[in-house]
C-alpha cells in the first residue's frame, strides 16, 4: 500500500501512525488489516505504533491455536545471543532506549538532547526531551539533580526543592537506567534544564470493562515452593493439593520451585535434600500429582538450576523430563496466554533494587514495586544492582504488550492489587521463615494461593497455613 493511503485511513478514524508501524504496513499491509488494527486500538491511544500491530498479530496467533489452553507469546528460551562483549551492552541499552522512547513519544513531543546547546534557543520556551537516567543526587541546597542521556548526548535536569510535592516525590523515586521524558525550560547557557514535569512510559489509563467474553476459566497463582528446604511447608502444600478441584483450569508458578544448592553461604545447613536433582524429583512428585485437567505453567527463579543472569531460560531437559509431559515450562520473564488472558510472569528479583531505592517501599507490600514496573514499562530498570542481567541484543524486560495480569514472587509476601487495568499478584511462598530472613527481620506470608476468575479478573486469596 502507498504511504499516503495508509496515513489517510488512520486519519479518517482519528489516529496518527508512527514511522515504524507505517513501514511495517507498507511492506505487508491491506485495508482489511488496517481496519482490524483500528478496531482493536484503545480509545486512549492517539498515535498507533508497532506495539498495536504486534498485539493484533499475537491475537490472531491465539485464535489459530484456540485448541491449545496455553500459548507462549514471549520467552527468552532458545533465543539467547549474549556472549558478554562490549557491543552486546551497546545493543542492549540501545534496544531499551528505542522501545521505551517510542512509547514516550506518543505522550510528549521531544527533541534530541544535542539541540539544547544551540545558542539561539529561547530560554523561556518550554520543551521536552527523552533520556535514560545515568545519575541522580540531591544537591547541597536540597534540589534533585538528574542526568539523562539519549543517542545524541547528555544533560542535567534540576527539580527545585520548592516545587510541588508530587513532582519532588516522583523525582525521588526515579531509578538509574530507567527511560523518562522531561519537560521544562533551559538555563541561559543551555547546560541545565529546570523541570516542570516528568513523564514515564506508563500504561494507558483506559476504563475498559472488567468483564471480557473472550476470557474464561479460573487460574491459581503461586510461587517460591523451595522444595528441598527444611522449612518447606509440606503439610500446607498437601492441603493445597487436596483443595485443587474441577473448577480450576490453570496453575501458574513464578519461580523458585526448589531451594537449590549453593545459593548463599551455609545453605547446606538448611537443606533437607542435599542433591539438586533429588530436589527436582521431589518437586516433580508434587506437581505430577495435581489433577490432570489443570494446565501447569512453570517459570524459574534465582534458586532454580538455570543461569543466574536474567533473563533466564526454562529448565533444561534433564530436569523437565522428570515432570509430566503436559506441563509448560517457560523462561523468566515470559508472557503467556491462558484462557484469553495475557499473563506476564516474572520471578521478581528486581524488587530488591526497587524497594531499596524508593522511599516508603518495603517487602511487606509487594504491590507497590510491581505497580512501578508498569509505570516504568520495564521489569528491571537498574543495571548493575542486585540483579545480574545478561546484555541480550533485545531487552526482554521491556513491557511492550500490556498484560492483564502481572505475576511475581521472590519476596515471600502476598500482595494483590490493581494498577489501572492490570491485576498485580505477588503470591507469597510455601516456605516458613529462614535463618537469613530472621536476621533481616523479614516476615514471610507462607501457604497462600491467589485464585483469579479470568473472565472478570475477580480474585481471592486462599490460606493453607
Amino acid at each position: 500500500m502507498e504511504t499516503g493511503e495508509i496515513i489517510q485511513i488512520f486519519a479518517d478514524s482519528g489516529f496518527q501512525i508512527d514511522p515504524v508501524a507505517l513501514d511495517m504496513l507498507k511492506s505487508g499491509g491491506s485495508t482489511e488489516l488496517i481496519n482490524n488494527i483500528i478496531r482493536s486500538v484503545d480509545d486512549s491511544v492517539l498515535v498507533v505504533g508497532a506495539e498495536q500491530l504486534r498485539a493484533l498479530t499475537l491475537k490472531k496467533q491465539i485464535e489459530k491455536n484456540n485448541d491449545c489452553c496455553v500459548t507462549v507469546l514471549s520467552d527468552i528460551t532458545k533465543k539467547s545471543t549474549c556472549i558478554g562483549e562490549y557491543n552486546d551492552f551497546v545493543q542492549y541499552f540501545n534496544d531499551r532506549y528505542s522501545m521505551l522512547s517510542d512509547l514516550l513519544r506518543k505522550r510528549i513531543s521531544s527533541r534530541p538532547i544535542e539541540s539544547l546547546r544551540k545558542r539561539n534557543m529561547d530560554a523561556k520556551e518550554e520543551l521536552s526531551i527523552i533520556g535514560m537516567v545515568i545519575d541522580k543526587r540531591t544537591t547541597v541546597n536540597g534540589h534533585k539533580m538528574i542526568e539523562v542521556e539519549d543517542t545524541t548526548g547528555s544533560t542535567r535536569v534540576l527539580v527545585h526543592k520548592e516545587r510541588d510535592k508530587e513532582l519532588l516525590d516522583l523525582a525521588s523515586s526515579i531509578l538509574l537506567d530507567e527511560v523518562i521524558g522531561v519537560t521544562g525550560t533551559l538555563s541561559g547557557d543551555g547546560n541545565l534544564m529546570f523541570v516542570n514535569k516528568i513523564t514515564r512510559p506508563d500504561i494507558p489509563n483506559s476504563q475498559s470493562s472488567k468483564l471480557d467474553v473472550n476470557r474464561s476459566g479460573k487460574a491459581v497463582f503461586i510461587s517460591d515452593l523451595h522444595v528441598g528446604s527444611k522449612t518447606f511447608l509440606e503439610a500446607s502444600w498437601l492441603k493445597f493439593m487436596d483443595w485443587l478441584g474441577k473448577d480450576i483450569n490453570y496453575l501458574v508458578i513464578a519461580g523458585d520451585v526448589v531451594d537449590g544448592i549453593g545459593i548463599f553461604p551455609g545453605q547446606e545447613k538448611e537443606l533437607a535434600i542435599l542433591d539438586i536433582y533429588e530436589q527436582y524429583e521431589k518437586a516433580a512428585q508434587y506437581l505430577n500429582a495435581i489433577p490432570a485437567h489443570i494446565k501447569i505453567i512453570v517459570s524459574p527463579g534465582n534458586h532454580d538450576a538455570v543461569r543466574q543472569a536474567e533473563p533466564q531460560p526454562c529448565f533444561p531437559d534433564k530436569i523437565t523430563r522428570m515432570f509430566r509431559k503436559d506441563i509448560t515450562f517457560v523462561g523468566n520473564p515470559a508472557l503467556i496466554d491462558i484462557g484469553g488472558a495475557r499473563v506476564l510472569i516474572y520471578h521478581g528479583r528486581s524488587m530488591d533494587d526497587i524497594i531499596a531505592s524508593t522511599p516508603g517501599f518495603s517487602y511487606s507490600d509487594p504491590s507497590k514495586p510491581m505497580s512501578e514496573m508498569l509505570k516504568f514499562r520495564h521489569l528491571s530498570p537498574t543495571y548493575g544492582g542486585r540483579v545480574s542481567i545478561a546484555p541480550e541484543k533485545k531487552d526482554h524486560f521491556v513491557i511492550d504488550l500490556i498484560p492483564d495480569i502481572l505475576h511475581c514472587g521472590h519476596v515471600h509476601t502476598v500482595g494483590v492489587a490493581r494498577y489501572r487495568d492490570v491485576l498485580t499478584i505477588n503470591s507469597g511462598t510455601w516456605q516458613s521463615q529462614t535463618e537469613f530472613q530472621k536476621r533481616m527481620n523479614l516476615e514471610p506470608m507462607p501457604g497462600r494461593a491467589t485464585v483469579v476468575n479470568l473472565s472478570n479478573m475477580e480474585y481471592k486469596i486462599v490460606p493453607f497455613n
